[in-house]
């Protein structure tokens, strides 16, 4: 280590940037962010400087370097385009003891600005001591990729409590035994989900009864995606990661499954049509007794929950129960499956409103508002249509909708598996069988299919046919 990290505290005091250019706006917003007081001196200013002047967040003075500009600043940053400038700002700043930056220029340096990741009052530095600065960058965004915003929250909240937990525990590996357990336990989960108020009852119980906080699990309520796991949100996979027990649906794809923590229960309750392996209330009543054993209940739906999910019936349990529980939006069927398909759900030449309909028989019968369904400028999308498509494309052709209407089945979306089968509404059916097409699959049916031939750009292993 050829240098030492340190946070330096410049909260309104006077920091001086030479320069007044792009770069040196990039770094007039970094010490701003820190609440810096900041002159700029320079002859010249860019526009993104200028509108900081206007708003009165910084001081601009139109002037070529002099050792006496930097005169009370506790840091400096040197940031024009002319060495021989640069040089004379960082040897004025040394001889006078003062931290001096110039941007590009390590040598010249007796500090560097590290690549921030912000999760206030969390902040991570990453430097390569001047060496690699895009490098530094890379790795600041893989890190950003894994730190939840949420986390900013945990600190300020664990600050506020800090002087409460030191006057119960007098030692510090007191201390730090009881934050651990807080930092691994639903309280955390609770922060990240925007339930702080929740959050500060759980510390405050802990506080009072180290066990009160501890009997409970929770549940969280994940959407999986339509099967690409790469459609997963950054908290579905932190949860993923973190569960005891994961009860999961026949629609969650094996590789958005593999992501499950390795060590995790896992227990199958998928429903295929006329086979349920658990009714829906058993289901409901299995999440609660889970989480009041203390577990942590990973709920993985295909798509989101809440669209034809039946999330809604699940946490009504949880809540009459009541069991803490997260939900996490996936990303639905209709919106994964047609991207990957080529088929964009509106269009202002062709769509201007788009309708989710569930095709699923009841007693071999399909009820639906066939009427709203065939009004034009539409797009339909059918989720669980397989079955009933023959019924469907008749019962819209009955009511209006034109025989040549362009529609398109899509099975295991957005995976390497995805088949398409696009043909005109009176022929969808007979082709759809034609090619063997098995659930799950997802039906659109619109103007807008006929985007797909210009559109398409996914190419999964097992090629479709059209």
């Amino acid at each position: 280590m050829q240098a030492l990290p340190i946070f330096m505290n410049i909260n309104q005091r006077l920091c001086v940037v030479i320069g007044a250019g792009e770069v040196a706006a990039r770094k007039v917003t970094m010490l701003l962010r820190a609440q810096a007081s900041v002159t700029v001196y320079a002859p010249e200013i860019c526009p993104t400087l200028a509108d900081l002047v206007e708003a009165g967040r910084i001081r601009y003075q139109q002037a070529r370097f002099a050792d006496q500009q930097l005169n009370g600043a506790c840091l400096v940053i040197a940031a024009t385009n002319d060495l021989q400038v640069n040089t004379a700002v960082s040897l004025a700043a040394q001889a006078n003891n003062i931290p001096v930056n110039v941007v590009d220029a390590p040598a010249l340096c007796t500090f560097t600005m590290a690549s921030i990741v912000e999760r206030s009052p969390i902040v991570i530095a990453i430097s390569s001591e001047g060496n690699a600065p895009v490098l530094a960058r890379y790795l600041r965004s893989k890190i950003e990729t894994m730190l939840p915003a949420g986390y900013g929250r945990i600190a300020a909240i664990a600050g506020e409590f800090r002087d409460k937990v030191k006057s119960k525990y007098a030692t510090s590996q007191a201390r730090r035994i009881f934050w651990e357990g807080v930092l691994q336990g639903p309280i955390v989960e609770r922060i990240l989900a925007g339930q702080e108020a929740a959050a500060r009852i759980g510390l405050d119980q802990l506080l009072a009864d180290d066990t009160a906080s501890q009997q409970h699990g929770e549940v969280y309520l994940v959407g999986g995606g339509p099967g690409d796991p790469d459609l997963l949100t950054f908290r579905a996979l932190r949860l993923m990661q973190q569960c005891d027990v994961c009860v999961y649906d026949k629609l969650v794809s094996p590789e958005v499954l593999d992501l499950v923590r390795r060590d995790a229960e896992l227990i199958y309750v998928g429903k295929s049509r006329d086979q349920h392996t658990l009714p829906q209330e058993e289901i409901n009543q299995l999440l609660a007794r889970l989480a009041l054993a203390g577990k942590r209940v990973l709920r993985l739906k295909g798509g989101d929950p809440f669209i034809f999910g039946r999330g809604g019936e699940e946490i009504e349990t949880l809540m009459q129960q009541g069991v803490p529980f997260q939900v996490v939006p996936g990303i639905t069927a209709a919106n994964g499956v047609s991207s990957y398909a080529g088929i964009p759900l509106t269009h202002r030449d062709y769509a201007q409103a788009c309708l989710f309909i569930t095709g699923h028989l009841k007693n071999g019968v399909l009820d639906l508002d066939w009427a709203a369904m065939a009004r034009p400028q539409q797009t339909v999308v059918i989720y669980m249509g397989l079955v009933g498509l023959e019924q469907i494309c008749q019962q819209l052709m009955a009511h209006g909708v034109a025989r040549d209407m362009p529609a398109a089945v899509i099975q295991q979306g957005t995976t390497q598996h995805q088949r398409v089968v696009s043909a005109n509404l009176s022929d969808l059916a007979s082709q759809v069988a034609a090619a063997k097409m098995k659930a799950p699959c997802l039906t659109i049916i619109g103007q807008v299919v006929q985007l797909r031939e210009k559109l398409n750009w996914f190419e999964p292993q097992t090629q479709g046919t059209d």
